[in-house]
């Protein structure tokens, strides 16, 4: 018996070192690792038209050896430290990449692709086939931000910047403060592949501030918003309308309203604290209409009249000039996306298709030309929650410290 256990003890033994051995030899390791050394890290893009049927593709890569050496007193620098600039064209984007990885020591790398920019004059010739690649591809991000720029996307990469290490970043911030569209690569998709296929990205231009002392300095400045139907740009937002549509989009978070109160000769600032949009779609005696409700909750931030906001009657008079002004805006930009545009990046295609399917499924092949004929009813409803820590008006207070 002692015997058939040592032997039946060595058979395991046997079996379950050969299941170990073999176990090692599904380990893969890392024999295919790439090392961060070995990589080029793209922080952001720059698609550009380059002459008839080429595109030139501008990428910002990082350079690790910036971050060595610096003292803890020193600022962002520049973005000529930070990062380069390197750019190649070709047939399309997946040429220009082949060609520019073949003159770069590392790989090149999109995982950290934040920022995408298509230069004016390629939006206006189209922009899917370029946005099919940046999909397809398996490493760039599709939450990363996408911009149309005012001359040459390139230009914006080789800004320097200061507060930020380099210049997509500081784009990628104040998209982020939401003063402006904000609007990712799968969203861009989803609205030219929707109901209306139209879409709205963020519309920067490089500017110039002129110093009295220093020399002048370039920075990127927001402009609007540029407007695309299907897949080109036919026009553009300018800054008044693109906070219009910021309240039809339901966008809205750090924005100042100031509006004068009627018969007052000065006016009152609010930050909107909470807003609420929705759309009504509405078909009556043939003739289609969106209703347009906007519910807001706002503070006020000063207030130069003598109006005293804890008297109802002063405050009915505020909350009336807010709605008005909010009104108004949102009216601007309607008037300017349909009639102008005939764009409907607000998507009321989706609404209408979702409330009326049978009666979509008969415009939905002429739907540019129904869209302009679409009448905008714009309901607001504003209420100041919130007055600030001082309860007395402006010239209160000054009557106050003049006696």
């Amino acid at each position: 018996m002692s015997a058939l256990k040592s032997k039946s003890l060595l058979v395991k033994r046997i079996l379950l070192f050969l299941s170990f051995s073999g176990s090692l030899l599904l380990l893969g390791g890392c024999w295919d690792r790439v090392e961060i050394n070995d990589l080029a890290i793209v922080t952001a893009a720059a698609i550009d038209e380059k002459g008839a049927n080429r595109v030139e593709l501008s990428l910002q890569i990082f350079v690790p050896k910036s971050m060595g050496g610096q003292g803890q007193g020193q600022g962002g620098g520049g973005g000529g430290e930070k990062t380069v600039v390197i750019s190649e064209s070709g047939t399309n984007l997946a040429d220009a990449l082949s060609k520019l990885q073949m003159d770069f020591p590392r790989q090149i790398f999109w995982g950290q692709c934040k920022v995408f920019i298509f230069g004016e004059k390629l939006a206006r010739t189209g922009i899917y086939e370029h946005l099919d690649f940046l999909l397809r591809h398996p490493q760039p991000r599709e939450r990363g931000y996408m911009f149309v720029s005012k001359g040459k996307a390139k230009n914006v990469l080789e800004l320097q910047t200061t507060l930020e290490p380099y210049s997509g970043e500081a784009v990628r911030e104040m998209t982020n403060i939401g003063t402006v569209l904000k609007v990712t690569m799968q969203d861009l998709d989803e609205m030219l592949t929707g109901f209306s296929q139209a879409a709205a990205l963020p519309y920067i231009r490089v500017a110039t501030e002129k110093m009295e002392i220093k020399k002048p300095y370039k920075y990127t400045k927001f402009i609007g918003a540029a407007v695309f139907r299907k897949d080109r740009m036919v026009g553009a937002l300018p800054q008044k309308e693109t906070r219009g549509l910021l309240w039809l989009k339901n966008a809205v978070k750090e924005y100042t309203v100031t509006a004068r109160p009627r018969g007052e000769k000065r006016e009152v600032s609010f930050t909107p604290r909470s807003v609420h949009v929705s759309l009504d779609p509405k078909i009556r005696n043939k003739q289609w209409e969106m209703i347009v409700k906007v519910k807001t909750d706002g503070m006020l931030i000063q207030n130069q009249t003598k109006l005293d906001l804890y008297n109802p009657k002063d405050l009915k008079l505020v909350e009336q000039a807010y709605e008005a002004d909010i009104k108004q805006r949102v009216e601007a930009a309607t008037r300017k996306i349909q009639h102008d545009l005939k764009a409907d990046i607000n998507n009321f295609a989706e609404e209408f298709h979702r409330k009326y399917p049978r009666q979509w499924k008969q415009v939905e092949n002429r739907w540019e030309e129904v869209f302009p004929t679409v009448k905008v009813h714009v309901q607001v409803d504003a209420n100041i929650r919130r007055q600030g820590n001082i309860n007395e008006p402006e010239k209160t207070r000054e009557g106050v410290r003049n006696e």
